[in-house]
């Protein structure tokens, strides 16, 4: 990947607004993968009983690193956006700990690029979730 692509891909993703807010970091950028981290935060709870994180925060998570595993990818534009994205969620996330989503862009076509994603916590072998996506893709190479 081009040196400015990335740069391209990484300063889109850190100026979405709810990317900001829900304290998403970009740890790996590169060749159609990306790994985003999103720390724990009280605000984010959905079960106050528990401290279980809300599904919508991991959605978001989730979604913004798929798309950028899309933005990321060689034969892809600088930009994208979300045509389906289908979650499974496999368990809570452990209160506490940060979320990290790992999305790799394994198929691209002149207008589509397919993504599978997981997130997970301090266990990276028993995911939160997993994905599955596509994504808009124009003038792709």
């Amino acid at each position: 990947m081009s040196a400015d692509k990335a740069t391209i891909a990484r300063q889109f993703i850190e100026l979405i607004p709810h990317s900001k807010a829900l304290g998403m970091e970009i740890t790996e950028l590169q060749d159609g993968v990306a790994v985003i981290r999103m720390p724990y935060d009280a605000r984010f709870i959905g079960d106050p009983e528990t401290g279980v994180i809300h599904g919508g925060a991991v959605s978001a998570l989730m979604d913004t690193c798929s798309g950028a595993a899309v933005m990321s990818h060689p034969k892809a534009p600088a930009g994208t956006a979300t045509i389906n994205l289908r979650i499974d969620y496999m368990r809570p996330a452990t209160p506490g700990q940060a979320i990290t989503c790992h999305a790799t862009c394994h198929h691209i076509t002149r207008s589509v690029a397919f993504v599978r994603a997981s997130a997970f916590d301090d266990d990276p072998d028993n995911p939160v979730a997993c994905a599955t996506g596509a994504f808009t893709v124009e003038g792709a190479k």
